[in-house]
């Protein structure tokens, strides 16, 4: 009976960790779907701004603006993002493992030429513990995106950009597709990339027929900013949906995988128990006839 004992208590065991990871799928999946809402409700103002600036890139507008500038990279800022916590799949693992190729590409420029921004503590604790230097921690970032926390960090990177103290501003992030979807993109964030947007205007055949006030430069040197602010933002928001979506999948295969250990366990069980009786029946027969 010791055997089935232990049979039992493990069944008892893979149960209790079936509730926790259930349990963690329901959260994440309603955290998802929280994060769903801000980019539905942040999307029109992220489409209008693109709109704007691809309508006057399109018409022929010259650009002059120290954001869009082309150096030689001798600096750059790595702006990489991971979540909190764990129990996310290799979501963290991925980011970690992008992130390392990316130092080791970019070697030849020195440990001191890269700034890292580690949005997240799994991805702050691996640099700390490799001996890394970071420029911060920015933890409440990965959980809860906000503009205006956003917005301050683009205005560092920004100011950094302009007085020449980095030539080149790097993301590493998940993108959002889809529940069982999440792509990881290295993205330059600065310089700005003038001709992506000059492009999409074009595709698009927008109508350039308009009256600009004080002049398109001026409004689009103005605008620039608000472009890489929103970015930014948008980034946060597109890693956090990942993070959860990640999340939910590896504990929906989790509590998947609790379910069949739990099919096994029971049918081995089952069948241990049925020896157990037909030895005790057999042992009871084998006494009477003697």
């Amino acid at each position: 009976m010791g055997s089935l004992r232990e049979v039992k208590n493990r069944i008892n065991s893979v149960k209790n960790t079936r509730k926790i990871t259930s349990a963690m799928r329901m959260v994440a999946s309603a955290k998802l779907t929280k994060v769903e809402g801000v980019i539905e409700n942040m999307l029109p103002y992220q489409n209008k701004l693109d709109s704007i600036l691809c309508k006057f890139l399109s018409g022929g507008t010259k650009v002059e603006s120290p954001f869009t500038v082309q150096r030689e990279v001798k600096r750059i800022a790595v702006v990489v993002m991971s979540s909190n916590t764990s129990l996310c799949g290799a979501y963290n693992a991925n980011v970690i493992r992008s992130l390392t190729s990316l130092l080791e590409e970019k070697k030849y420029l020195g440990e001191e030429a890269i700034l890292l921004y580690p949005i997240g503590r799994k991805v702050e604790e691996f640099l700390k513990k490799n001996g890394y230097q970071t420029e911060g921690s920015f933890q409440e970032l990965a959980e809860t995106p906000s503009y205006k926390e956003a917005r301050k960090l683009a205005n560092i990177l920004m100011k950094k950009f302009l007085i020449g103290e980095i030539d080149q501003v790097v993301f590493i992030y998940h993108h959002f597709k889809s529940l069982a979807s999440q792509e990881l993109l290295k993205d330059v964030y600065l310089p700005l990339d003038i001709d992506k947007y000059r492009q999409r205007g074009d595709d698009n055949k927008v109508n350039n027929d308009y009256i600009v006030e004080p002049s398109e430069v001026e409004l689009i040197a103005n605008l620039l900013p608000k472009v890489l602010s929103q970015k930014l933002f948008t980034v946060l928001v597109d890693s956090n949906a990942s993070e959860h979506a990640a999340r939910s999948l590896a504990m929906q295969i989790a509590t998947d995988n609790a379910n069949e250990l739990i099919q096994e366990l029971t049918k081995q069980y089952n069948k241990s128990r049925q020896q157990a009786i037909t030895n005790e029946l057999l042992d009871i027969i084998g006494g009477s006839m003697r």
